[in-house]
């Protein structure tokens, strides 16, 4: 049995425990401008319609008595640290997915702990008891299912689906509640008339994997109750990124040039932070109307140097022709993986060792910000104030 843990609006909740003011009340966390979006919602703001990535000056229009708060993400990130800790407790195998949500893999705990309830339980109560906060926990045979699961009785809540239980179950699991299933997917679900997961078996495998590439393999699997993904303990993340919704729409050039600039430099400094290393770089734009659109490119060898991000990110943002003003930039990275992770030995081009040059500055840098604040040092280019608000992941 795999166990699947998803922390209760998670940022609003932690701002509520260290202020009991804001308990019961309609909280958001974000900035505070029109131009922000929410990062988190508590329970009495969804009431009013309020979610996450909803535009600010949105929600209030919902809640004329809502509660905004700035975020805290080292505060968020101890306190994360903290439920992995008590995870750790009842079972070695902890794959951590996100800040709020992990995979536990509870086989052969039962004689520790219990019955697969007893373990949920008793997960929840310490996790209540040490911190203050409320999960909900979803638990089946297999890894898919349990996600599913934990999201089924939030907030607080607990389900468990059986072995017995699965086959009826993904028979009637309505499609749009499978993991991977966006908004293209969901116009094909409605072309085949695919109305829920035991509907993708009226379906040979060709015309799924015509339909949905890969994806119509696992579909099929899925939909036989077959999932072969384990609980990962070495989980790498699989991209970082770093956004910045502006004060106002832009389009000259050298402003959104800084604004990549200073997004790269975040991307960077998390990749060396993790000892992390990236063969793949992408950027997004928003634009006025909202609409977005991206650029990624692969590289020969991975890097974590921010110069050489930016110069690859800066390079993505050159193709795309703007006709409309930018309301968010955003820099990312893909294909990551351990600096440490040996590699086969090559002769080196002088393109890479000037990326291993900046390398050591921006390491030297990074240590320097660590000790006496991020304020202390900083590209020249970035000297004016920040343009916008930024939002990391």
């Amino acid at each position: 049995m795999i166990l699947h843990i998803d922390m209760d609006a998670f940022f609003a909740a932690v701002e509520q425990r260290d202020n009991p003011a804001l308990k019961n009340k309609p909280v958001i966390v974000s900035g505070n401008s029109k131009r922000s979006v929410v990062s988190t919602a508590s329970y009495e703001a969804r009431v009013f319609g309020i979610h996450s990535a909803m535009p600010v000056f949105q929600a209030k229009q919902k809640c004329d008595h809502l509660i905004i708060v700035p975020g805290n993400m080292k505060k968020y990130a101890a306190t994360s640290k903290k439920i992995m800790k008590i995870l750790s407790h009842f079972s070695p195998l902890v794959e951590q997915v996100s800040i709020d949500e992990a995979y536990v893999d509870i086989k052969g705990c039962e004689r520790l702990f219990g019955s697969p309830e007893d373990i949920a339980c008793e997960i929840k109560k310490s996790v209540f008891t040490q911190l203050s906060l409320t999960s909900s926990i979803g638990i089946a045979p297999i890894k898919f299912l349990s996600k599913i699961a934990s999201d089924m009785n939030k907030p607080d809540g607990l389900t468990i689906i059986t072995k017995s239980q699965v086959k009826e179950f993904i028979r009637n699991l309505p499609i749009q509640k499978v993991p991977g299933i966006g908004k293209t997917a969901m116009k094909q679900m409605q072309t085949l008339q695919i109305k829920t997961l035991g509907d993708v078996k009226k379906f040979p495998l060709g015309i799924l994997i015509k339909k949905f590439g890969k994806m119509g393999h696992r579909l099929l699997e899925l939909s036989d109750g077959i999932d072969a993904s384990t609980v990962k303990t070495n989980y790498t993340r699989k991209s970082i990124s770093s956004e910045t919704t502006l004060s106002k729409d832009i389009s000259d050039f050298e402003g959104i040039k800084q604004m990549i600039l200073d997004r790269s430099q975040s991307v960077g400094r998390t990749l060396r932070k993790k000892d992390l290393v990236t063969k793949n770089i992408f950027i997004k734009l928003k634009f006025s109307d909202f609409s977005q659109t991206t650029r990624s490119k692969k590289l020969p060898t991975s890097i974590c140097s921010s110069s050489a991000i930016f110069k690859e990110a800066l390079a993505l943002f050159k193709e795309i022709q703007l006709k409309k003003k930018v309301r968010l930039v955003g820099v990312g990275v893909t294909a990551l993986k351990d600096k440490n992770a040996p590699t086969q030995l090559q002769l080196m081009p002088l393109k890479d060792k000037l990326n291993k040059q900046w390398e050591s500055v921006d390491f030297a840098v990074d240590s320097i910000s660590e000790k006496f604040g991020d304020s202390i040092i900083k590209k020249a280019a970035l000297s004016k104030t920040s343009r916008g608000r930024q939002n990391d992941e």
